[in-house]
Parts: structure tokens; C-alpha cells; sequence
């Protein structure tokens, strides 16, 4: 009993040891040192942790770092070894192998064997002025700052004819120099976002366009008081209704039309005369009432005291633009026009020796024909009969024919080729221009008085009737400057397939028929393609083909092709009023202006956005290395932008920008 009670007395004082607070540290301190050790040798230990098994005997046998690894025992025969698990071993997935870089030859094949050219030199005054530009992996494109709105009174702010420090220097002009283009000084163009008028609406769609406008677009009565008599234009509820009449023609266009065809049946509107020019156009009745008639008329105004004339024409849907005859040549190519047309349009033609006539005369096509409806014709007072007189013997002088006098519409027609001109007595007026005289080059060229000779080849008199014309390759593609010497011919055909391809895809891939595009503007237009295929895909629209001073003049192909557009340099704003087009299309257009180095590629895209109406389309097709600028761009405009590949596919050099101003 004693020694069981001895035992039990010592197993009782070995519980009370472990319930002591020493054994609970030394306990927690063991634990704590090997939890510790544990991890050190966890994450610190030289061995890979791919190759180390969770074992005890590992642990225990781990060498220090202190001391040197013992020397590997040696091998054990297969026969004798123990029986262990495996153990699991945690393997590093392979490296990717490493791919070939290069560039691509010609041939499509990779080469290492490449040169590195200098620096864009653009890219580096960029960097000296302190740009910001983020790389990225279509190239570097600038960071642009958001463009703030313009002032409310520049609603209908065009740049170059509303210069006013220049137009007040020019108040006294007498041969209409006020009315020509002065654009403004490097750095004061515009700078921000020309606004819409209070309430502007989406406009009325054409083939109502021609007939009414909401007034809220166009917010101009000037024209109501002083033409409303006359049948121009009336205001009806909230639209301005244009009844179809003018000055010389109240009783409305069409009948007005019918005349002139019947005065000269040859004229044949859609068929011999396919492009018109009217002159002093005022609302644009004449051109708007052609267009049913398969005529294409260019109508033009100066910005003068009833300035929002072309504003009216452009609201309509009709093709026209701001320009004068003054001093300057006008921006088309020699013999464009199978009609010039001036309806009481307030020119003096017989002025400075007939200069302004001859600058007409240059732009008619041979046997063309010019139309004037004017007071001269047919009133009898001596101050107009002495201005009839002075115009007859004008036309005289320069071979013109008066084929029709009848009532207040006199219509003369312009020769086939030069042998009037070359049977005139040496010293008559007007001479012939000098023979190195260019007629196509028009680009703030002065007028000359001059008589402009036809091209002895008869280039130009010899276009086939539409709408044959619009794919035969023209006589004058031999003699324009381009790039290609031979096979001219199959280099338009292959212009006109391609380009038809491209904007089929477009209307078909990006809806183009739910637009409802009406003005449109081709902002590098080489032979027209993009205007032809529009026609021939049937979309109700017309095309200013714009054909920049930088490249080859194809203007006068367009026109053969019976198309029309003007010559301009997109470093300058262009002549027409803010909200003028549906869509605007550039190709190749910034890579080709960026390295002129005069022109600034924002100043471009600012001016894309004034004459772009609200919720219409930008379509810019360009190489990869300016496209990232271009969308940063249009991101600062408030464009909504999306980038597509073309038809190449991802890995082409060129990419499509779509954008849409906001309404």
C-alpha cells in the first residue's frame, strides 16, 4: 500500500509539473525554435526547393550552412536497397522556345539582314517643341489636348473669306478682291470647335431637301426680304420652302429649262452636257432642278451681301461652293464645263479687256456652250444695248458663236478647235497666251486676258456622251503628269475596279445605305474612283473630288469623266460654309501632307470637323504610322472612332479610321 501510495504521490507531483507555468514557456519556446528552424530552412536553404522531399530523414540529415556538405555515400545495390516511397518531386514547366525576329523582304520571307534608317525628322521637332507622345505598337502618336467650342457668334465662320483684318484693308476694292481668299496668318487659324446654330435638326433629307429646309439650320431671313419676290425662297412654319424660281426665271425652274432645250437641242441635258456651272447662283434652283435631268451642276457665289446663298444650296443638297470671278483664277481645270450658266448673276464680263469672260472661256469645254439670261439681252434702254454691244463683239473676238437669241436668254457656243484663233490678224484682241502658259494650273494663279488655245490633239472636245464617259478612260489621261508612262488606260480601269471593290465592301460591311449620305467630299480624289463607284452603286449622293496641290493635278480626268471637284491645299482651310458634308473620305491623305512639313496634321482634322455636319462620318484609310495621331485626334474632336483592318487583312501597313461627330 505504501509503495502504491509513493507511486501515486510522485505521478500527482508530475501532473502538478506540467501544469507549472516553466513547463508551458519551455514548451512554447521548443515549439516556437522549431517551427522557426523549419521555415528558415524552407525558403533559405540552398537545395531547390524543386528537388526537396517533406522526410524526416532529410531534415535531420541537412547540412548546415556553416559547415560543408558530408561526402555522397556509395551506392547501394539494387538487391539490398530498402523499400522507400518515392518521393514527389515538383518539376519547372520547359521555357517557350525562343521565336525568330526580323523583317519581311519582298518576297514575304524574314531576314535579319536589314538597315536602320535616321529619324523621322518630324518625330523629332515634335519632340523638340515639347510634345507629349506615348509609344505604342502601331508607331508614336501625340497626345492632343480635348479642343474647346468656339464662340456662338462663329456659327458660320469660314476661315479664309472672313478674315477681317484683311477685309477691312479691302473695303474700297472694285474688281471683288474682298471676296477672294485671305487666309489667316500661320498660327491664328482656328483653334476650337465651331459650334451649330441654337436648334439645329438633322436635315431634311433629299429629294425633299430641294424643296424646304428647317429654318433653324439656317437661320438667315436677308435673302426672304429681299428675293421673296422673285420667287427664290419663302419662310413657311418652322422651314424655308424655295419654290423653284429666280430672278430671270419666276415661273420656276424647269420651264425655264425647257426653254434653253429648245432654244438648242444639241445641248441635250444628261447626254452631250453632263457638268454645268452656274455662275452668281443664288439658292441653287438651277443646279437642284438639273439634277433630275442627269446633270451635274457646280453652282457658285461670292460670300457678299447675301452671304448664306451657298449655305442655302449646301442645306438643299446641291453641289456648290463660295468663289468669284475677280482677279484670281477659279480652282478648275481648262475646258471642265459643257454649260456655264449666268442668270442675271451681277458680272460686268466685258471689264479689263474681257478678262473675266476669257477666264470663262478657259473653263468651257470646246464646242461648249455658254448661257446668259441678263437685261442686255433684251432690253432696249442705250445704257444696256451699248452693254450688248460690247458683249457681242467680246464673244466675237473669241470665236464664240451666238447659235440663239430669244426672248431675255441669249446662248453662245465656244469652237471646236483653234482655227479661228490661228486665222485672227496678229495684233486683235484679245492675243493668244503665251504657249508656255499652263491652263490647269490654277492655284492662286492670276487671271490673264488672254485667250486660252485648245490642245492641238483635241484632247478634251472628244469626251464620249453619258454616262459612257464615266468608265472610258478620257483622251487627257495621256497628257496629264503622272508617274506612269505607258498603259495609262489600264491604270485607270485597275483605279476604277479597285475603288469600286473598296466602297461596295464599305456599304455592304458598314451599312453605308442606312447614312443616307447626300454631300459628300472626296478629300484625295486621284482619278474619281470613289465618286464613280458611288454612282454606280446607286447611292443618291454627289461628290466634291478634292485633288490637293501636293500630288499630280487629276482634275481635268474628273471632269472628262463627268464628275466634278476643285484643286486645294489642305494646309489651308477650305471655301465653304461649317456643317456642309455627310461623309468625308481620305485616303492616303495625312502620310502624303505629314511630310510637306508646311501643313499641321490637327489643323487638317480641325478643319475635317468644321465642315463636317453634325453625326456625319470621317472614313480615313492611311498608313499604320500616322493612324494612332489621327485617332488620338479625333478622340480630342469628340469623335466617337473605331479602327478596322482593311481589306489586306491585320498584319497590312494600312488601317481604316472610322469616326462620327457627335450631333
Amino acid at each position: 500500500m505504501s509503495f502504491t501510495h509513493s507511486n501515486q504521490m510522485k505521478s500527482l507531483r508530475s501532473i502538478d509539473f506540467l501544469k507549472t507555468s516553466s513547463f508551458v514557456r519551455v514548451t512554447a519556446l521548443t515549439l516556437f525554435a522549431l517551427t522557426l528552424f523549419l521555415f528558415l530552412f524552407t525558403h533559405f536553404s540552398p537545395t531547390s526547393y524543386s528537388s526537396f522531399a517533406f522526410s524526416s530523414s532529410a531534415a535531420v540529415d541537412a547540412p548546415s550552412p556553416e559547415q560543408p556538405p558530408p561526402p555522397p555515400p556509395p551506392p547501394t545495390p539494387l538487391a539490398m536497397a530498402p523499400h522507400l516511397p518515392e518521393p514527389k518531386v515538383f518539376r519547372e514547366p520547359p521555357l517557350p522556345p525562343v521565336e525568330r525576329m526580323g523583317v519581311l523582304d519582298g518576297n514575304g520571307v524574314m531576314t535579319e539582314d536589314f538597315r536602320v534608317g535616321e529619324l523621322d525628322p518630324g518625330l523629332e521637332e515634335e519632340g523638340q517643341n515639347g510634345s507629349v507622345s506615348v509609344k505604342e505598337s502601331s508607331g508614336v502618336r501625340e497626345k492632343v489636348e480635348k479642343y474647346k467650342v468656339c464662340d456662338v457668334r462663329m456659327v458660320d465662320f469660314v476661315p479664309c473669306l472672313d478674315n477681317e483684318e484683311v477685309l477691312k484693308k479691302l473695303e474700297g476694292s472694285v474688281r471683288g478682291e474682298k471676296y477672294e481668299r485671305h487666309c489667316p496668318q500661320e498660327g491664328m487659324g482656328l483653334n476650337c470647335l465651331v459650334p451649330p446654330p441654337k436648334g439645329y435638326r438633322r436635315p431634311v433629307l433629299w429629294p425633299k431637301s430641294r424643296d424646304e429646309v428647317w429654318f433653324s439650320n439656317v437661320p438667315h431671313t436677308r435673302l426672304v426680304e429681299d428675293k421673296g419676290g422673285q420667287n427664290w425662297i419663302s419662310i413657311k412654319n418652322d422651314k424655308f420652302v424655295f419654290p423653284g424660281g429666280g430672278t430671270q426665271f419666276i415661273h420656276g425652274a424647269d420651264k425655264y429649262l425647257d426653254q434653253i432645250s429648245e432654244m438648242v437641242p444639241d445641248i441635250s441635258f444628261g447626254k452631250n452636257t453632263r457638268v454645268a456651272l452656274d455662275v452668281g447662283c443664288g439658292v441653287a434652283s438651277f443646279g437642284a432642278f438639273l439634277m433630275q435631268r442627269n446633270v451635274t451642276t457646280f453652282s457658285i457665289a461670292p460670300k457678299d451681301v447675301h452671304e448664306n446663298q451657298i449655305q442655302f444650296a449646301l442645306e438643299r443638297g446641291v453641289p456648290a461652293m463660295a468663289a468669284v470671278f475677280a482677279t484670281h483664277r477659279l480652282l478648275f481645270p481648262s475646258q471642265a464645263f459643257d454649260l456655264i450658266h449666268c442668270s442675271r448673276c451681277r458680272i460686268n464680263w466685258t471689264r479689263d479687256d474681257g478678262i473675266l469672260l476669257l477666264e470663262a472661256n478657259r473653263l468651257l469645254r470646246a464646242g461648249g456652250y455658254f448661257v446668259w439670261a441678263a437685261q442686255p439681252v433684251y432690253k432696249h434702254e442705250e445704257a444696256l444695248q451699248e452693254k450688248w454691244k460690247e458683249m457681242e463683239n467680246l464673244t466675237a473676238n473669241i470665236c464664240w458663236e451666238l447659235v440663239r437669241k430669244e426672248g431675255y436668254i441669249a446662248i453662245w457656243q465656244k469652237p471646236m478647235n483653234n482655227n479661228c484663233y490661228l486665222s485672227r490678224d496678229m495684233a486683235e484682241h484679245p492675243p493668244l497666251c503665251e504657249s508656255n502658259d499652263d491652263p490647269d494650273n490654277v492655284w492662286y494663279v492670276n487671271l490673264k486676258a488672254c485667250i486660252t488655245e485648245l490642245p492641238s490633239n483635241g484632247f478634251g472636245a472628244n469626251v464620249t456622251e453619258w454616262p459612257l464617259r464615266l468608265h472610258e478612260p478620257p483622251k487627257r489621261l495621256q497628257s496629264i503628269q503622272l508617274d506612269a508612262i505607258v498603259s495609262r488606260d489600264e491604270l485607270f480601269r485597275a483605279d476604277t475596279k479597285y475603288w469600286f471593290e473598296i466602297i461596295e465592301s464599305y456599304v455592304r460591311a458598314f451599312r453605308w445605305k442606312e447614312y443616307n449620305l447626300r454631300n459628300v467630299m472626296d478629300m484625295r480624289a486621284g482619278f474619281g474612283g470613289v465618286a464613280a463607284a458611288l454612282l454606280d452603286l446607286r447611292i443618291d449622293c454627289w461628290v466634291m473630288n478634292v485633288v490637293p496641290v501636293s500630288g499630280f493635278n487629276t482634275l481635268p480626268v474628273i471632269y472628262d469623266r463627268g464628275l466634278i471637284g476643285v484643286v486645294h491645299d489642305w494646309c489651308e482651310p477650305f471655301d465653304t460654309y461649317p456643317r456642309t458634308y455627310d461623309l468625308l473620305h481620305a485616303a492616303g491623305l495625312f502620310s502624303v501632307e505629314k511630310k510637306r512639313k508646311k501643313c499641321n496634321i490637327s489643323s487638317i482634322m480641325l478643319e475635317m470637323d468644321r465642315i463636317l455636319r453634325p453625326g456625319g462620318r470621317v472614313y480615313i484609310r492611311d498608313t499604320t504610322f500616322i493612324i494612332g495621331e489621327l485617332e488620338e485626334i479625333a478622340t480630342a474632336l469628340g469623335w466617337s472612332s473605331s479602327l478596322n483592318d482593311v481589306g489586306e487583312g491585320p498584319y497590312s501597313s494600312w488601317k481604316i479610321l472610322r469616326s462620327e461627330k457627335p450631333f
